[in-house]
């Protein structure tokens, strides 16, 4: 009876993370490497909140996806610089390798992919830094060599601010077929066959998973753009209990 309330306590409980690498994304968003003793694990599409103390005691935390799966005590975050943050500007503009933060978790356990899951399709739709915990499971799905089929919808501002351009375009046979397409709002690479438009079902009904093959469905970004891509699934038939949000922004569960 005081297993489960001992776990959640120990994944509540604040531990002392050091910065042990950097990876700049885009000229605002950078990953931070952490090496966490004693971190418990955790699934991808988890989170973590990370707390900051100024010298006179006064704390600022804010949640952040974790960008890969588990292994061992390291923790990844991805962090986007978010104008006159009081979190943010510090991750991204002053954190040093060698120098502490503190953080807990991990939290969440609905908007999660387990590699021993059921083998259905998996739909991702990532908007901006909504990247991020689709990520975690798209190396999630490489580290366990699964084979469920993946499919990823990322929709962009502009190519300039692609998280993890590298990787995304070096798939190799360890992907198994990772399918991944682009939507540009506003600029578009050179050559691009479409105009900048906000997406659509017919990007979705284009570069997803038709409903009938019953995928699961993961869509992360700002709060209106989740409503309006949730609401084109479930259009198109999605079952709408197979559809899971996560959100960021003034009302949203996650800070980037």
């Amino acid at each position: 009876m005081t297993a489960r309330p001992a776990r959640v306590a120990a994944r509540m409980a604040w531990r002392v993370g050091r910065l042990t690498e950097i990876v700049d994304e885009t000229s605002t968003a950078r990953t931070l490497v952490l090496d966490v003793p004693g971190w418990p694990g955790h699934l991808a599409g988890q989170r973590v909140d990370v707390r900051l103390t100024a010298e006179d005691g006064y704390h600022a935390s804010r949640a952040y996806s974790i960008a890969a799966p588990a292994n061992g005590d390291r923790v990844e975050v991805t962090v986007q610089r978010v104008p006159d943050g009081e979190v943010s500007p510090y991750l991204t503009e002053v954190f040093a390798v060698g120098d502490p933060v503190e953080l807990r978790g991990p939290i969440g356990g609905w908007f999660v992919w387990r590699p021993d899951g059921p083998p259905d399709p998996v739909l991702l739709v990532a908007g901006g830094s909504g990247i991020v915990p689709l990520m975690a499971m798209i190396r999630a799905r490489r580290a366990a060599r699964s084979r469920v089929p993946f499919r990823l919808v990322y929709a962009l501002r502009g190519p300039g601010e692609t998280y993890y351009a590298a990787e995304l375009r070096a798939r190799g046979p360890e992907d198994g077929g990772l399918d991944v397409a682009y939507v540009y709002s506003r600029a578009v690479p050179e050559g691009w066959r479409l105009s900048p438009h906000r997406i659509t079902g017919t990007d979705l009904a284009a570069s997803g998973w038709p409903a009938e093959l019953n995928p699961t469905c993961y869509v992360c970004g700002p709060t209106g753009f989740v409503e309006h891509v949730a609401d084109l699934l479930v259009d198109q038939g999605h079952d709408p209990s197979r559809v899971r949000t996560e959100r960021f922004g003034p009302t949203g569960s996650s800070g980037r």
